[in-house]
């Protein structure tokens, strides 16, 4: 892993996750809704802490910290391709 993009346990991050191509995917209310769902799973399931987020129409800002061992790298990408598979389907 590059060292750019390592992170640390229980160290804070800002993160923006984009949509391919800049789609305004998320101006329809079912697909944030399966966003939010994501992420209230990560926080119950994963140890995701998050302390504030915004859905933009194409884009979403977290600003969050893992608070085990594990790489918030590591729970960003199966967020994203769990999330992303959802979305397809929908």
């Amino acid at each position: 892993m590059s060292e750019n993009k390592k992170t640390y346990p229980d160290c804070l991050y800002f993160v923006t996750l984009t949509i391919v191509g800049w789609i305004n995917l998320f101006d329809r209310e079912c697909y944030k809704q399966i966003l939010v769902e994501n992420l209230k799973h990560c926080q119950e399931k994963e140890g995701l802490e998050i302390f504030a987020y915004v859905i933009m129409s194409n884009h979403i800002h977290i600003i969050a910290r893992r608070n085990n061992e594990l790489h918030l790298t590591e729970l960003l990408g199966r967020f994203k391709s769990v999330t992303s598979k959802k979305l397809i389907r929908k």
